[in-house]
């Protein structure tokens, strides 16, 4: 598919502002709901501009953020256009899931975890800013309204497509707001302050240093980044990990906070904001899919994320 003229002269210029000109076509990669991606070839090497839908603007301003404040663990911006919601970004090599399997990727993942962490108490002081940027607000005092959001979705979902048991499951969690109100308020009250949540956080989004080693690892694709308790960004890597692998890298992400709770009270709080962390995925998949034209199991995502929230926590019992 061939890009837009428009785009292609922005990338140009980007390109040359940069220092290099670009050497062949530019590709258009991936067209989504939430955003698409090009890619092109320049005398500096592979760039990638990613063209943001105006529900997912804000990863501009979480670009420009992470790099005042984490520079080593984020992609720095080529060119950046706000109005038209434009991000150009240098190539960042393959992510982790393309260099390893198995054993090796975990030890990666555990590598890389605690400078992720770092990075997130690098932003807290910035929570704020990234809210007032358009990243959404799923900090635990908002999640019990944010819940009720969600479950609304949920219940549209299932009054059109649902069966008997989704209809059960709708009434279920009708009566889970008390739960929902009482796990928000520990986790208010739990260490650790809001920060920025990759929210979608594993081995595709995470890349190795330039010179392929693992420090620093770099996060890049923050399109459903969220505001939250930090610990809330382990529930995706954990879910996906092997349950051997659970622990380890459990502890490897906790490291860094050590000097805020002891390990036990660290623990039962990440098991917590993992729990929670299905409202945010909730919602942040009706966004994806709100523009409609999208498979039939990503329309009924909200629903399922909340469904697990019936479940027992997979990391253990608080």
């Amino acid at each position: 598919m061939r890009a837009p003229e428009d785009i292609t002269a922005w990338l140009d210029a980007g390109v040359r502002e940069a220092g290099a000109i670009r050497t062949g076509p530019v590709e258009v990669r991936r067209v989504r709901p939430w955003g698409s991606v090009l890619r092109a070839p320049t005398s500096g090497g592979t760039v990638w501009m990613k063209a943001t839908a105006p529900g997912t603007r804000f990863e501009l301003a979480v670009y420009a953020l992470l790099g005042e404040v984490a520079p080593a663990h984020v992609l720095i911006p080529l060119a950046i256009d706000d109005a038209r919601g434009w991000l150009l970004l240098p190539d960042g090599g393959a992510p982790l899931g393309e260099r390893f399997d198995g054993a090796p990727l975990t030890g990666a993942m555990a590598a890389a975890l605690p400078q992720y962490a770092e990075l997130q108490r690098a932003a807290a002081p910035h929570a704020e800013r990234l809210v007032d940027a358009g990243v959404a607000d799923m900090r635990p005092s908002m999640l019990p309204q944010r819940f009720e959001e969600a479950l609304a979705i949920a219940r549209r979902w299932v009054r059109r497509a649902g069966d008997d048991a989704e209809r059960a499951t709708v009434a279920r969690l009708d009566g889970f707001h008390a739960t929902v109100a009482e796990w928000s308020e520990r986790l208010d009250a739990a260490p650790a302050p809001p920060t920025i949540d990759h929210n979608d956080l594993d081995e595709r989004h995470v890349l190795a240093a330039p010179d392929g080693g693992l420090r620093p690892a770099r996060f890049y694709d923050w399109g459903d980044a969220v505001v939250a308790h930090p610990f809330a960004s382990l529930h995706l890597p954990l879910g996906m990990a092997e349950p051997g692998d659970v622990e380890r890298l459990r502890d490897a992400y906790l490291e860094p906070f050590g000097d805020l709770a002891p390990h036990g009270e660290l623990v039962t709080t990440l098991e917590l904001a993992c729990r929670l962390a299905k409202i945010a995925r909730a919602l942040v998949w009706h966004r994806a899919t709100a523009a409609g034209d999208v498979p039939v199991a990503w329309e009924r995502a909200p629903f399922a994320c909340l469904e697990s929230l019936l479940g027992p926590s997979p990391y253990g019992a608080f």
